[in-house]
């Protein structure tokens, strides 16, 4: 049977054009990575990639077994998950994918009042990460329960929207900025930002409202990070004006560390919302949702 480690370091190779860097990215040395590579040749029975002064390619029967590799791996990834999910449920765990912002500012709070509520709830398995990537995995079954902060809900979940976030500019007070009254959104959509990386719910949120005001996001990026924190830490530096979740700012505003400065048009907000899979939510995600709306007023 063909090594699932060998088709990673096949695809990684793929990624990166690189045996050295696919073997870094999966933690093992290019030594352990070429005779990993050379069982998999030997295994296959054929020469899977080249090798030259600029790097390493795959061979067109390299590319065949690497397409293959990934929907191995996909399964594997997939049975994996199911499996853990079994555990989890034998041990009374709930497992809960959120957003970094709501994970960071408002999850922490939602179980606190459930575990006040019912001592004997189940313990939660906390994954954050951005919203596409917590879509992506209460799809594929690695969550009972999903929260999320993007425009776009996904249509094939069942979702219910609990809150809504607003999305603000801000900056340095030595920012030329923090002196403005009120910025055009075609200033916004021309200017380096500091933003979330692509997949992220507030990016897609700006994006979205700048293209609903004729005036789409078109300078490159002064930076991209990969949480809210990130960036509001660079902004305090002054590096660049950034868009951030208010949420995530909140507690900067009020200190004067960073400023917020008024765009013109609609104010930029994107919903909260909890989504799975399935009919209805597992009954103790159900059991949170109504602990949730109890918390925010909702219903």
């Amino acid at each position: 049977m063909v090594d699932i480690e060998a088709l990673r370091l096949l695809t990684a190779l793929a990624d990166t054009g690189s045996l050295t860097a696919a073997g870094r990215r999966l933690g093992v040395t290019q030594q352990a990575a070429s005779a990993r590579l050379r069982a998999l040749e030997g295994d296959v029975g054929a020469v899977l990639v080249e090798r030259s002064a600029r790097g390493s390619r795959l061979t067109r029967v390299g590319e065949l077994v690497e397409g293959w590799g990934r929907e191995v791996m996909a399964a594997a990834d997939r049975f994996d998950e199911s499996v853990g999910a079994l555990r989890e449920r034998r041990r009374g765990t709930l497992r809960v994918a959120a957003s970094l912002t709501v994970a960071e500012h408002l999850l922490p709070a939602w179980v606190a009042a459930w575990r006040e509520r019912d001592p004997a709830a189940p313990g939660v398995r906390l994954d954050a990460e951005n919203s596409a990537a917590v879509i992506a995995r209460v799809r594929r079954g690695g969550a009972d329960l999903g929260f999320i902060e993007t425009p776009d809900l996904p249509t094939d979940l069942r979702n219910v929207v609990i809150a809504r976030d607003e999305i603000v500019i801000v900056v340095s007070p030595s920012h030329p900025w923090a002196q403005r009254r009120r910025l055009d959104p075609a200033e916004v959509a021309g200017t380096a930002l500091v933003l979330r990386e692509r997949g992220s719910g507030t990016r897609r949120a700006l994006e979205a409202a700048l293209d609903a005001a004729g005036t789409p996001l078109t300078a490159a990026p002064a930076a991209e990070l990969p949480s809210s924190s990130a960036v509001r830490t660079t902004a305090a530096t002054g590096f660049a004006p950034a868009a951030v979740s208010a949420l995530a700012v909140s507690d900067d505003l009020h200190s004067g560390r960073l400023v917020r400065v008024e765009m013109d048009g609609e104010v930029i907000t994107r919903p909260v919302a909890a989504v799975w899979a399935g009919r209805e939510p597992e009954p103790a995600a159900s059991r949170l949702l109504a602990v949730i709306a109890d918390t925010l007023g909702i219903g």
